[in-house]
């Protein structure tokens, strides 16, 4: 099991949180901490998350999973390690666990802010015309797959007036393939009796260049797909900072 702040910071014993199974032991917070935990919380309160740099803005996140210790080494070791609060929240689990000081309490508050993240972008742009919620989508495919570190592919499946119905994961693969099966692609597309379809997948290495693969797996999907007498709108691929557009790069 993961080991605790507990052994590091000795002088915590009388109020501490077992990481390995969560249990909270009573004690008095000592009153730098919680100076400081109240500090922060104010200026999230009047500022909000612009106020705060990516760690503290980590260390809110980590105070309900770790109550009684000083949060701010973890918080900072975790963003020298991933790079950023988004990465962090959307790190592997099995990646987080590497990291000293976290455990099942932390995983899932990191787990639980990254879902709620997804669910409120996918909330902005279900049941939603395409393209009047265009950016929205853009945003939403960066929040759930840009920093994947394999690759995902999804379809968001259109009716006839361009509303979004369905947003589906078809495949995962490895970092840097994905298999994907035309045939299923539009088995699907007929069971939701969806009209048109968009294809987007992520590029964990950050570059949304396509291959040779992207290009040929798209022009497959097109050919089924237009058979049936759907179509496709595009296909986006997903970088780290941005996305690339087959229609508008002339590809479809």
């Amino acid at each position: 099991m993961t080991q605790s702040f507990q052994e590091a910071l000795p002088f915590f014993t009388p109020a501490a949180v077992d990481e390995a199974d969560g249990t909270i032991r009573p004690g008095r917070l000592p009153s730098y901490i919680k100076d400081h935990r109240a500090r922060l919380r104010d200026r999230f309160v009047s500022g909000g998350a612009a106020a705060l740099p990516d760690y503290e803005l980590l260390e809110l996140v980590l105070f309900r999973a770790i109550p009684r210790q000083d949060v701010k080494p973890l918080a900072r070791t975790l963003i020298d390690q991933f790079g950023d609060f988004n990465r962090v929240i959307s790190a592997p689990v099995a990646a987080l666990k590497q990291v000293k000081g976290i455990g099942d309490a932390v995983v899932v508050e990191l787990k639980v802010v990254e879902a709620a993240a997804h669910r409120m972008a996918r909330s902005k742009v279900m049941a939603r015309h395409v393209v009047s919620s265009w950016d929205a989508l853009l945003d939403y495919c960066h929040t759930v797959m840009a920093h994947r570190d394999t690759e995902q592919f999804r379809i968001l499946y259109l009716d006839t007036k361009n509303t979004l119905i369905a947003d589906e994961e078809q495949a995962r693969g490895t970092i840097d393939h994905v298999p994907v099966y035309p045939r299923e692609v539009v088995k699907r597309a007929l069971e939701l009796n969806a009209a048109s379809m968009i294809l987007v997948h992520n590029h964990p290495s950050g570059d949304p260049t396509p291959s040779q693969a992207d290009i040929t797996m798209t022009a497959q999907i097109e050919a089924a797909a237009g058979a049936l007498g759907i179509s496709v709108h595009d296909h986006l691929i997903i970088g780290k900072s941005r996305e690339l557009s087959f229609r508008a790069e002339g590809l479809l």
